[in-house]
């Protein structure tokens, strides 16, 4: 079935079609970010999307009440935003969130007291965090299991299954999860599946085309990526689920502002060319790190090593910018997180400039240190997220600081 991927609803269920139509489905994906429909103000003819700064609308027909009335239940800034990620996800519907975890804690509300979700188990901290401290509390039961293996994601199956989570690659070892064949078998058992795409982007990976009913990024990382908006996004696959995740984005009240909504668009517009330069560059670093001797293991799918590899060239069309590597021990890992001089030794991944990160105590500081050992995550575990500085500038760098480290 064709989707007019340029019709709006509002928070009424109103269809208003866009300035496109069907044009921008039938472009390539990197015509796409700067051709979405939205890009050009029709009454103006302004060049980007006008900041809509208001949170009420006149009406000036009682009886005929206006697409917008109150900027909690839509905004014409953030609606180019929602329809812009839909567009670019291949879903019915986007939702702007607040943040990341606003997006992945909305969408759990889909699910009630005494519902069971099956989640990857090295997910991100703070989905963990979520899991295991605030919907526990509510009710909401999760199982994390190694989702690389199949028969451990069917046998957590319950009676009271209701979701599977996924997030791949994962956060932050990059592991695999086989996305048609998880969704396959969801769907014999009626359950909903989300997925985390943060780390490749629709650029690299659009999960709705294996039958994933809801996409979710934290947009603060690659989709804004300048390190200046913090934004969550979430694609529905169909208008049943779009019209349950209005239903509690209107009601919870978690939606971005107009101010971050332009942002994330105007940097979602170089999408493409970041990524593909990230790419390149996190290959050769990975390459590099992978020839030391001082590394006890790299991660990263684009390694012809990485025992997810092949699934993950069925599933996505490139490897993506973050890569993690272990140094050997936390004191180890803390000395090169002192000594490096070009990336940000920072939370967070995604943007311009190079983040190194130190899970074990940033992302994933929510996680008990067994818990995060099972997992992998050692405490000699960091993170790279490659910028667009010059690669052999980065390697330079981080080989004056593991060479000045004790291994």
């Amino acid at each position: 079935m064709s989707i007019d991927k340029g019709v709006r609803i509002d928070a009424k269920g109103r269809k208003h079609s866009g300035p496109k139509g069907r044009e921008a489905e039938s472009l390539r994906f990197e015509t796409k970010l700067l051709h979405f429909g939205g890009e050009i103000d029709r009454a103006t003819g302004a060049s980007s999307v006008p900041i809509y700064q208001a949170s009420t609308f006149h009406h000036e027909d009682i009886y005929q009440p206006p697409l917008h009335d109150y900027s909690r239940s839509g905004n014409p800034t953030r609606q180019a935003l929602e329809d812009y990620i839909a567009l670019l996800e291949g879903g019915v519907r986007g939702f702007a969130y607040a943040s990341g975890m606003a997006a992945i804690s909305s969408s759990f509300m889909l699910l009630s007291a005494g519902d069971h979700m099956i989640v990857t188990e090295d997910v991100y901290g703070g989905t963990y965090r979520l899991l295991t401290s605030i919907l526990n509390r509510m009710g909401i039961e999760s199982t994390f299991v190694d989702m690389t293996d199949l028969d451990q994601v069917k046998a957590a199956l319950k009676p009271n299954t209701k979701a599977v989570y996924m997030e791949t690659p994962s956060n932050p070892t990059l592991n695999i999860t086989d996305i048609g064949a998880v969704t396959d078998w969801a769907k014999e058992h009626d359950l909903l599946t989300l997925l985390d795409n943060t780390f490749m982007t629709p650029y690299y990976q659009r999960p709705i085309e294996f039958g994933v009913d809801i996409v979710i990024h934290s947009a603060t990382k690659f989709l804004g990526g300048h390190s200046d908006v913090l934004a969550g996004l979430a694609v529905a696959r169909t208008e049943e689920l779009a019209g349950r995740l209005k239903q509690l984005q209107n009601g919870l009240g978690t939606v971005l502002g107009v101010q971050d909504s332009w942002l994330l668009m105007r940097g979602m517009k170089t999408l493409g060319a970041r990524m593909a330069h990230s790419e390149e560059s996190a290959a050769k670093l990975a390459a590099w790190l992978q020839g030391r001797s001082d590394i006890e293991h790299v991660y990263y799918p684009g390694l012809l090593n990485h025992p997810g590899r092949e699934i993950h060239e069925k599933q996505s069309s490139g490897y993506g910018a973050v890569i993690s590597f272990d140094v050997g021990s936390g004191e180890r890992a803390k000395q090169v997180l002192n000594q490096v001089k070009l990336p940000l030794v920072a939370v967070s991944l995604g943007a311009v400039e190079s983040i190194l990160s130190y899970p074990a105590m940033m992302s994933h500081a929510a996680m008990g240190e067994q818990v995060r050992h099972e997992r992998g995550i050692t405490d000699g575990l960091l993170r790279f997220s490659v910028g667009l500085e010059d690669v052999d500038d980065l390697i330079a760098d981080l080989d004056q600081a593991l060479a000045g480290s004790r291994y």
